[in-house]
């Protein structure tokens, strides 16, 4: 794979692309970089028109046997690793965006990494804030201020190109063992977390989203790994199961 040992089964995942043409580029793209699968996510283009395979050359193949999902988190729960890239430049200080080179040395950082995605959002608007959150780092690919979006199969192209040129870089530093948890064991997590707090009165409909997202953050920001999620979730569930024998035992 030209993207190197450190990754297998790499994903590169569209968010509701409505333009053939990008799409037929980005399936190109897959195919000059030896990607191991494109998703689409709730398409509102024909991404089988003949634009698009024009545009695709000999990444058609990308295309006809593409997945094609009706929610983001169905097309990433199978990955350990999730990337989703961000155009925007009015982030708050408590976000966690890194530059997309930054991005790619720290995941290189790993011995091997194995379904890694990286997530695309929409040409017009890129990804909600409630998307940006299902992925454990966001990155993005600094621009000009004054115009910083780029067309969509620009930007997969710069990443995939970033990619490559990093895993051929030799690091001094010895490589980790990936054990960061992944997208779905967090975001199950946080049902569990959620549904706890509301019961114990600390979330309330109305600010609730808000008070999650920034706990969500905290925990993305600190790369938690598999076993530390384990365990949060055991203090939940022991919490939830004392809340529930104290009720029996009124």
């Amino acid at each position: 794979m030209i993207l190197g040992k450190n990754f297998s089964n790499l994903k590169i995942i569209l968010v509701e692309p409505n333009g053939p043409l990008n799409v037929g580029s980005v399936a190109r793209l897959c195919s000059n970089f030896e990607v191991d699968e494109l998703r689409i996510v709730s398409p509102k283009c024909d991404i089988f028109s003949l634009e698009a395979k024009k545009m695709a050359l000999k990444g058609q193949k990308f295309l006809e046997h593409c997945k094609i999902f009706d929610d983001l988190q169905k097309a990433i729960f199978d990955c350990d690793l999730v990337l989703a890239s961000c155009g925007r430049i009015d982030v708050k200080k408590d976000s966690f965006f890194v530059s997309s080179e930054d991005i790619f040395d720290w995941t290189l950082s790993f011995k091997k990494i194995n379904n890694l995605a990286i997530i695309f959002g929409r040409e017009d608007r890129g990804l909600t804030n409630s998307e940006l959150l299902l992925a454990n780092k966001t990155f993005n690919i600094p621009t000009s201020q004054n115009n910083p979006s780029l067309n969509l199969s620009h930007a997969v192209s710069i990443v995939l190109y970033e990619l490559n040129k990093s895993s051929n870089r030799n690091f001094d530093q010895e490589l980790k063992v990936f054990n960061l948890a992944s997208s779905k064991q967090i975001h199950d997590s946080f049902l569990e977390i959620e549904e706890l707090l509301f019961k114990v009165g600390y979330l309330l409909k109305h600010t609730s989203k808000a008070k999650i997202s920034k706990f969500k953050n905290f925990i993305l920001r600190a790369n938690t790994s598999m076993h530390e999620v384990n365990v949060l979730r055991g203090i939940v569930h022991q919490i939830n199961w004392s809340l529930n024998n104290s009720k029996k035992n009124k």
